[in-house]
């Protein structure tokens, strides 16, 4: 009788502390997914940041919204109509030019005009300048000014211009190689890169034409202009870059000797 009471007394011990084990890992689930949302409504994940968001360009064709990158047309560049002109904060003197972001509109902020899940990820190809009279683009803001394409993927259509959004740095995905475009003059060669994957800006860049043995350096004209002093005609050109993240890659032989001002050449690798 004792034996029995015992083990049935064991039984007991045993499922209550199953019981109080599954609650906890409950309760574990719970509170992790907790912290995760607050993590990216409540900005503590260190992951994602603030910032505003309007559009622009509503009359205007949107693959033209190259601006102050110098992509002329975005559609050619890679990019298609998902891009965005960026405040100084972000633009850090064109260095920003091809980096992407992936953009939220912040719903605990405001609840009317933003979609609710809904995400776009933008390109940077133009800048929003200052107006130095608090506007949305006056440092040390945050602010995209989306093709209007891009903004109405995370907020309604109404009224309002004007949405609070939370975005973070992200790959950027391409399909085909990095395109490198020829402009310039015989003494003033200036050379459009586009299309560029991994982190997307430029850090570095340099040149080498079939008759050198060596890479020389370019520097950034403007946007993603990058120009060299050296006549490189009738050479075949070969390039190597440097991303903001560091990565490194050779582009070989990718312009053939028989280039002109004004085409473009597509590269076989990517970052």
């Amino acid at each position: 009788m004792e034996a029995s009471s015992y083990l049935c007394h064991l039984i007991r011990t045993r499922r209550k502390a199953s019981i109080n084990m599954a609650s906890a890992t409950l309760w574990s689930f719970v509170l992790v997914s907790v912290v995760v949302l607050e993590g990216i409504n409540g900005q503590r994940s260190g992951n994602w940041l603030n910032a505003r968001a309007t559009f622009y360009g509503a009359n205007e064709n949107p693959s033209t919204l190259g601006g102050a990158c110098g992509y002329e047309n975005t559609y050619q560049a890679g990019f298609g109509i998902n891009t965005a002109a960026v405040s100084g904060a972000l633009f850090r003197g064109g260095q920003a030019c091809g980096a992407c972001y992936l953009v939220i509109c912040n719903r605990r902020l405001d609840r009317k005009w933003c979609l609710r899940r809904a995400s776009v990820t933008v390109t940077a190809t133009n800048f929003c300048p200052s107006n130095n009279h608090g506007g949305w683009c006056d440092p040390p803001q945050h602010h995209f000014d989306m093709s209007m394409p891009a903004f109405f993927r995370i907020a309604r259509r109404g009224n309002e211009g004007i949405v609070p959004v939370l975005y973070r740095r992200v790959a950027c995905k391409r399909r085909g190689g990095v395109r490198f475009t020829l402009k310039g003059q015989p003494n003033f060669n200036m050379i459009m890169i586009a299309n560029v994957g991994g982190s997307g800006d430029i850090k570095s860049a340099w040149i080498r034409g079939s008759r050198n043995r060596t890479w020389t350096p370019m520097q950034r004209n403007w946007g993603a202009n990058w120009q060299t002093r050296f006549d490189v005609r009738g050479q075949t050109l070969s390039f190597r870059l440097t991303l903001v993240d560091g990565k490194t890659l050779e582009f070989l032989n990718v312009v053939p000797s028989s280039w002109n001002f004004g085409q473009t050449f597509a590269s076989h690798n990517q970052f």
